[in-house]
């Protein structure tokens, strides 16, 4: 009884025909899937500096209702296009369907995150004191990233959504530093491969 009725459950066939008002309504479900998904990630991040599981329930959880989310909203989108619609509303429908899949996509990365950090704790195996750093820096600039794409989203940021792509190009050069260092220390030996994987 204390729990809010889930957004989907307002998605209602009878909407379909004003679709501006079934718009509106597919724009806040995607951006409850893209908050579920970006604290998914989120969380799932964090697996990895202390795992635990009801961290773990709650990644899943939030994984979950992103591919919930994704099925009931693509469903709905598609009948709704299949309606005589604006242009407007036939590309706001088309780039709704694009980023609930990304999102849904990022939700994912999350639980691989969380089976990483499950497979660690498993067999027995941390990161050296400078894999944690690296990996601290990694996470931190994909937790802004993130942050800036569910901001661009949400609120329609421009200045937002400029500012992904730069940092995306840095977070390439910083995994591709962080590989390099990483197959330093397997040589030298103050890492294993196992934890590398």
């Amino acid at each position: 009884d204390d729990k809010k009725p889930e957004a989907v459950a307002e998605l209602d066939e009878r909407f379909l025909g004003t679709p501006s008002i079934a718009l509106k309504r597919c724009r806040e479900v995607a951006a409850e899937l893209a908050e579920a998904a970006a604290e998914a990630l989120t969380e799932g991040a964090s697996s990895l500096r202390g795992y635990s599981e009801a961290l773990a329930d709650s990644v899943r959880e939030k994984e979950e209702l992103t591919d919930r989310y994704e099925d009931l909203l693509g469903t709905y989108l598609v009948h709704l296009s299949n309606r005589q619609v604006t242009e407007a509303d036939h590309t706001e429908a088309a780039k709704l369907l694009k980023v609930i899949g990304d999102f849904e996509r990022i939700a994912d990365h999350g639980v691989n995150l969380l089976e990483s950090a499950q497979e660690l704790k498993g067999k027995g195996l941390v990161f050296t004191r400078e894999a944690q750093a690296e990996y601290g820096l990694l996470s931190a600039a994909v937790e802004e990233i993130l942050g800036l794409s569910l901001r661009a989203f949400l609120e329609n940021d421009l200045e937002a959504a400029r500012r992904v792509e730069p940092l995306e190009q840095v977070i390439d050069l910083l995994k591709e530093k962080f590989r390099s260092s990483h197959i330093l220390r397997l040589q030298d030996g103050s890492c294993s491969i196992e934890a590398g994987f």
